[in-house]
């Protein structure tokens, strides 16, 4: 079972969309293991856009990210990353589907609402950086057999 990390950025928590956003993915059928309410730090944010780092707008990306709290979450499932990002969006919201977070919210690149991880072995790297292993809850949802084969 493949898990991915989901963040809600400040322009989501400062526009009251943290609710709509955990709903999309429940309704998506991802299972919840992990949620958090942080304000991230510079060497957070550091660590997790290590890989923006000498571009021109790493500095903009990293004073954003913590000018505010965020809600980190790691939502499992099968093919969960391609399912999140989906669900998510394309990353500017402009050009993003409609019914997706970011085509239904969001109004500009810089402020798209929420994070998701882009491979798998990048989630696990990110969930890693969020949660300690005892973070996670592995439950069973009665739900399942009605989601997945």
């Amino acid at each position: 079972m493949e898990r991915t990390l989901i963040l809600v950025k400040p322009d989501g928590v400062q526009r009251s969309l943290i609710g709509s956003i955990v709903e999309r993915f429940e309704r998506r059928g991802l299972k919840l293991v992990g949620m958090r309410f942080l304000r991230m730090t510079r060497d957070l944010a550091a660590s997790h856009y290590a890989v923006h780092q000498g571009k021109p707008f790493y500095e903009s990306l990293v004073e954003y990210i913590v000018s505010g709290p965020i809600v980190a979450m790691v939502w499992e499932g099968n093919n969960a990353v391609a399912a999140a990002r989906m669900t998510m969006g394309g990353t500017n919201p402009s050009e993003a589907a409609p019914g997706t977070i970011r085509g239904d919210f969001g109004m500009e690149i810089g402020r798209n609402l929420v994070h998701g991880s882009d491979s798998p072995e990048n989630a696990v790297k990110e969930v890693g950086l969020f949660f300690g292993a005892d973070e996670l809850i592995d439950w069973q949802r009665d739900s399942e057999p009605w989601i997945r084969e």
